[in-house]
């Protein structure tokens, strides 16, 4: 039903499409109380989302690894927006040590954090490794947002809402789907199926994240969404497989503000309160593949990020 939906833009269950918009999706909310984190906010889905979020009200924090283009995107909202609350922090998400070193300057602000999006990432980058020694598109796809911010929703009362963006590119990662044995192996590397990899860790981190909150008791939503195919500048490393893709896709393929609304519809909209560990696109709730839904690979792999992780601090 998803590709159908998605070539005809159908409206689904939600009452929205993949024709619909950020602002056609929160229309009407009430962002006035919340702060929220976008990642990649300074182009893109993630600087329509941080427009979108700010013009309904909210506190929006973009994590931008370029500063410049960040003060441009801020320049813009506040020229729509004269009220918007704009602040800019400097991450690079392939970095742990830049990750820790947002997530230090954003609690020095003493604000709850309500909404985080992870938005950023690579796609199909030659082989490449981290300042950490490991796998590029796996560390910043995944690895960046698997340990990212302590979230401090209870300070408000408000539901938390945390927001991965994945891709349908979960559908084809390595056959294996996660290799944990030969991660940074460059032999074994394929961009394309490493982009699949780091997706489908999304969904599966977004998963086990929300089975462990549920567990915790914590009043925070854990989501992953497929923003569409989109006209942006993300698949630069791959030009000629962008292009054939995009001449026997073309009626799938998305605007900007089409691509930010699953993004803004999951982390405003009051109809998924409760809702966590739930995979989304156009709007609506969609199935991913059996391995993004396999419980015990869901934990091996937070295990695996886990150990990874304090290896490196």
């Amino acid at each position: 039903m998803g590709y159908w939906r998605e070539a005809t833009g159908i409206k689904g269950p939600s009452g929205f499409g993949s024709g619909s918009t950020a602002e056609q999706v929160t229309e009407g909310i009430d962002a006035s109380a919340l702060t929220v984190i976008i990642t990649g906010g300074s182009s893109g889905i993630g600087a329509e989302t941080a427009r979108v979020l700010a013009q309904r009200g909210a506190q929006v924090i973009i994590g931008a690894r370029n500063l410049e283009a960040a003060k441009a995107v801020k320049q813009n909202i506040l020229e729509s927006t004269p009220s918007a609350r704009i602040d800019i922090i400097q991450i690079e998400l392939s970095s742990l040590k830049s990750v820790r070193a947002f997530a230090d300057k954003f609690l020095a602000m003493d604000l709850p954090l309500n909404i985080l999006i992870n938005n950023a990432g690579v796609m199909y980058c030659p082989f490449q490794l981290s300042e950490d020694g490991i796998e590029m598109q796996f560390a910043t796809n995944h690895l960046g947002i698997s340990c990212s911010f302590s979230f401090t929703a209870e300070k408000t009362g408000i539901e938390g809402r945390i927001v991965n963006l994945s891709s349908i590119a979960h559908i084809g990662p390595y056959r294996e789907g996660i290799m944990f044995d030969k991660l940074n192996d460059k032999n074994a590397y394929n961009d394309k199926s490493a982009y699949g990899q780091s997706k489908l860790a999304n969904i599966l981190h977004s998963n086990e994240l929300a089975r462990r909150l549920k567990e915790e008791g914590a009043n925070v939503t854990a989501n992953s969404v497929h923003p569409g195919l989109i006209r942006t500048n993300l698949g630069r490393h791959a030009p000629v497989f962008i292009t054939v893709l995009r001449a026997v896709t073309c009626i799938l393929w998305k605007n900007i503000p089409q691509g930010a609304a699953t993004t803004c519809y999951v982390a405003l909209h009051p109809s998924l309160k409760g809702v966590s560990g739930k995979y989304f696109a156009d709007s609506n709730e969609e199935k991913p593949t059996a391995k993004a839904r396999d419980p015990a690979l869901a934990k091996k792999l937070w295990d695996f990020s886990e150990e990874l992780v304090n290896s490196k601090s």
